[in-house]
């Protein structure tokens, strides 16, 4: 059996494995194999998976790795000079070619791009402007892609790319909602800006006192704006990832990201393409900052938060604690590759 067919029977199992998860059928489920990445000091909020074998993660201290292995070993890719960075945000198209986001107010928000695996890479952005903070990418397919940053002048502002990332130009703001006051985007898991298909784009916020989700349908040029049942209210709360399966189907988490806050109602589904948003009957327990649907899967996904990873099978309607390690993003990938990362340099991959 290849390694892909026994992910596959290790995932068909976790979607079917009964809802007491700490049980004797405890040892039966797939787990997160943890993978010894050499950098206990980063933080791996960015997350892209390319298959069960290669995957990038970027974090803290300008960090990039690769592995090419399944996580066997990891390369240091970052680019050169980047130390003081906070990279929040990779997109990878393959084991050659990625696109890096980091993160701050001004020029500390970047994206560079690498063509050969990370041994160069190009810087193809700097903010400079003041006012801006650059939280998440996202790519429709290998040429055109959106950042966003936070609220200039009241509204989102979005960038765009027909290059691969080799070059970015602001879209005018005018089919953009006024934010609301204090509204923000979370650059937790570099999930709270998402696409399915072609042209559609969503972006999650928080920190206002009503959590949303704006939609276009366009490629970033107009937006619409729907509230969330997910809690707002407080600068920390708010929709923090999102995941769509198709231009329908999507998941929202988030919470209070405060060690010890509660987080009910942290997690919610829309089935029209965000048009409308229905909370959870059993959300997770707590804060999660990550989400990913299964592969292959209308009804099963992976919920990731710094006190565990949560699995729902029927849509999002309940999710029970799988895991309790602390991870930040999750990302699968259509090979049956499922990767999580987080604090303490952790990365994983779904093993049987």
């Amino acid at each position: 059996m290849t390694a892909a067919a026994v992910c596959a029977a290790a995932l068909a199992a976790l979607t079917a494995a009964p809802a007491q998860a700490h049980g004797p059928d405890r040892q039966t489920l797939p787990r997160w194999s943890v993978k010894d990445t050499g950098t206990a000091d980063v933080r791996f909020r960015g997350l892209s998976a390319v298959s069960r074998d290669t995957a990038w993660v970027a974090g803290s201290l300008g960090t990039v790795l690769r592995t090419t292995d399944g996580g066997g070993s990891w390369r240091n890719v970052s680019p050169p000079g980047a130390g003081e960075l906070q990279f929040r945000d990779i997109e990878a198209f393959d084991a050659r070619r990625a696109v890096v986001l980091a993160i701050g107010e001004g020029e500390a928000s970047r994206v560079y791009r690498t063509d050969d695996g990370g041994a160069t890479w190009t810087e193809s952005f700097r903010n400079t402007d003041a006012r801006a903070f650059y939280d998440c990418l996202t790519f429709f397919d290998h040429r055109h892609g959106l950042a966003m940053s936070d609220p200039v002048d009241g509204r989102f502002r979005i960038l765009s790319t027909r290059d691969g990332g080799r070059s970015w130009t602001v879209l005018p703001d005018s089919g953009m909602p006024p934010a609301l006051e204090g509204e923000a985007g979370f650059a937790a898991s570099g999930q709270c800006l998402v696409s399915s298909g072609p042209k559609d784009a969503w972006l999650a916020t928080g920190g206002a006192a009503r959590a949303r989700v704006l939609h276009s349908a366009d490629r970033g040029r107009t937006w619409t704006v729907t509230d969330t049942p997910i809690p707002g209210g407080d600068p920390a709360r708010g929709v923090f990832a999102l995941a769509f399966r198709d231009r329908a189907h999507g998941l929202a988490v988030g919470g209070d990201f405060r060690p010890g806050q509660a987080s009910p109602d942290a997690a919610a589904r829309t089935a029209d393409a965000g048009r409308t948003w229905r909370p959870a009957g059993a959300p997770p327990p707590a804060y999660r900052s990550g989400v990913a649907w299964l592969p292959h899967s209308r009804t099963a996904a992976l919920a990731v938060g710094p006190t565990g990873t949560d699995l729902t099978t029927d849509a999002g309607r309940s999710w029970r604690t799988v895991d309790t390690g602390s991870y930040d993003t999750v990302d699968c990938t259509p090979d049956h590759g499922c990767w999580a990362a987080g604090e303490k340099g952790r990365v994983a991959r779904l093993e049987h």
